[in-house]
């Protein structure tokens, strides 16, 4: 029983941690940098915004000049009297909207707001991305650490049963004995190979959200809050990206009645040619036309209809965001809470479970417990271990929920030290619609080719 009870200090000493700190662990904010830098998730969103980007500029350009060219031959046979058999004409055309009754310029402002809206969303998916990470992060940890005192479970009962064929061999204990203590290590082998699949799950899902495989990994802190729960809703109600990109839809929506409300309006073009025959005689024309609707058929008022039902459907969008994201901080703080008391448990329960498996032992020792008795202590005692672990990384966990629930599990508010993607850059190339033959469209080119390389 001495044997036993050094295996038990052992075994238990080693479980307070999951392996000696590596030199280099990889620490959270690693995890976090590669997930940021990696993710196809975040590259895919990106291009989704820089095509939204795009939408800007096309709006842009309906108040630009459209110049277009014509070429034409025309064979006729049979040849006309004193006329040629073979035509041809060249022109070239410009025309230019002067008024519109404003449908262009609120087209353009529902693009910018479409724009915004984009934006928020790329930063619920950064926050979506992060908090993968940081759940694949502590569920290595997590299993990690089970694995461990799995094997300190089996090395201890293997040397409980050692012990117990011992005893068995003196006569101070029954057959019964030996094989509950085989039936124990059975179980805790089994258990072990169980533990050591869930690792193997959690390693895969960490390369799928963090785009690495993992190192060691450092133990994780949980991350500061700084508010309480009614203040963090109040936060997260006026500054998460999806309360964002709901308020800018609203915003799009409003502006897309006023466009469809232009279209009742008259328009004015300037309209410019200039013609060239194959004699080489030139005709030139400019004019200027103002036309307007009469009747379409109600399709007019059906799309202004319809642009104000898409306004209220948006505005009860951004009122069950609202709805949502009030839950969300709720659940969070809700899981912390339970998370912290569920951790304080079973502390004192690992206390209490340490002491009970110590007198148990000791108790064995002088002939007044069981094997089976010293059995269910020290199995007692490591599930007190397997849930405080649990429910300290649950705990961790829960901050960084109720940071995603307020929106501010970003890179930028993390201060992870790296280069971060600039949603405005693209916009600021594209937002007064280049020329593709002008230096800055040549240069949109190249980006555009670097980045699908």
């Amino acid at each position: 029983m001495q044997i036993l009870g050094r295996a038990a200090a052992i075994a238990f000493a080693l479980s307070l941690g999951f392996a000696a700190p590596a030199a280099r662990a990889q620490s959270l904010a690693d995890t976090l940098m590669n997930a940021y830098e990696s993710s196809g998730l975040l590259t895919q969103n990106r291009a989704l915004l820089r095509a939204a980007d795009e939408d800007v500029a096309q709006a842009v350009s309906q108040l630009a000049p459209i110049i277009s060219w014509t070429a034409n031959a025309q064979v006729t046979d049979p040849r006309p009297i004193d006329g040629d058999f073979l035509t041809t004409s060249l022109g070239l055309s410009a025309q230019l909207l002067i008024y519109d009754g404003g449908a262009t310029q609120t087209a353009i402002a529902a693009q910018k707001e479409t724009v915004l809206a984009t934006r928020a969303e790329l930063r619920g998916i950064e926050q979506d991305v992060l908090l993968r990470a940081v759940e694949a992060h502590l569920n290595i940890r997590r299993a990690s650490e089970f694995v461990q005192l799995r094997r300190n479970n089996v090395r201890l009962i293997t040397e409980q049963l050692r012990a117990a064929r011992d005893r068995f061999e003196v006569g101070e204990v029954t057959r019964t004995d030996v094989s509950l203590a085989e039936a124990r290590l059975a179980s805790a082998r089994g258990n072990l190979a169980s533990a050591e699949g869930d690792l193997a799950q959690a390693i895969e899902e960490y390369i799928a959200a963090v785009g690495t495989r993992p190192g060691t990994l450092g133990a994780v802190q949980p991350a500061q809050i700084g508010y309480d729960q009614a203040a963090a809703k109040a936060f997260a109600v006026r500054n998460h990206p999806s309360i964002e990109a709901a308020q800018h839809q609203v915003a799009a929506a409003e502006l897309n009645i006023q466009r469809a409300e232009a279209a009742l309006r008259p328009n004015v073009n300037l309209q410019g040619n200039i013609g060239l025959d194959d004699d080489f005689n030139s005709t030139e024309s400019l004019s200027l036309s103002l036309s307007g609707p009469i009747s379409q058929g109600g399709r007019l008022a059906s799309s202004i209809r319809q642009a104000m039902a898409r306004r209220d459907a948006a505005r009860a969008g951004l009122h069950i965001s609202r709805q949502q994201i009030e839950q969300q901080v709720g659940n969070a703080y809700a899981l912390l809470a339970v998370a912290r008391a569920s951790a304080e448990a079973t502390d004192r329960q690992v206390r209490a479970a340490q002491v009970a498996f110590d007198g148990v032992r000791e108790e064995a020792t002088l002939g007044a417990r069981t094997t089976l008795d010293v059995l269910d202590a020290e199995q007692e005692l490591f599930d007190a271990r397997t849930a405080l672990i649990s429910a300290q990384i649950d705990a961790t966990l829960a901050t960084y929920r109720v940071l995603a629930a307020m929106g501010l599990l970003t890179v930028d508010r993390l201060n992870l030290g790296i280069q971060t993607y600039d949603p405005a850059a693209y916009y600021n190339l594209v937002e007064d619609a280049p020329l593709g033959q002008s230096d800055r469209g040549r240069a949109l080119d190249r980006v555009l080719r670097s980045i699908g390389d």
